[in-house]
């Protein structure tokens, strides 16, 4: 496996770091390629993994509070190859990602409740998900109590 490999957007503050099969990949379909939106209460974030399949690739997601994102997973070698390859297959053209494991890890803009994850893996080969932002409570004025008025 080779270093990990660093991908910053011009937009992007923090970077995403690619392993894995997921930097092995120099001519395949992006892995790990990320877009990230937000609007006033939640982030929302898709993940390009193309050649994973939901079943096999044992894919697992961690979202912690200061918005740090590790996906981990598994592409496999395709059932295709392995029952129809008769002797030793040697690609000419490697344009998929190599079969094995990967992690992708970036940080959200800020913080948030990672209890209030909602992920979606489409058959697209994108993972959708939507985690709501870490809603600090408002500091409340130091009222000493409630003011009573006395009559007259």
């Amino acid at each position: 496996m080779s270093e990990p490999h660093v991908i910053v957007t011009m937009e992007s503050t923090s970077p995403v770091i690619l392993t894995g099969t997921a930097n092995d990949a120099k001519h395949a379909p992006p892995l790990g390629l990320v877009d990230i939106g937000e609007c006033k209460k939640a982030y929302i974030f898709r993940v390009s993994l193309p050649g994973v399949c939901k079943p096999q690739c044992n894919l697992k997601l961690d979202i912690r509070v200061d918005g740090r994102v590790d996906i981990n997973g598994l592409v496999k070698e395709s059932e295709f190859v392995n029952n129809h390859a008769t002797n030793n297959y040697k690609p000419r053209v490697q344009q998929l990602a190599p079969s094995g494991n990967f992690n992708i890890s970036f940080n959200l803009p800020g913080q948030v409740d990672p209890r209030l994850v909602s992920p979606t893996f489409r058959n697209t080969g994108i993972l959708e998900v939507v985690v709501m932002k870490h809603n600090i409570p408002k500091k409340q004025p130091n009222n000493s109590g409630t003011p009573i008025s006395t009559p007259t």
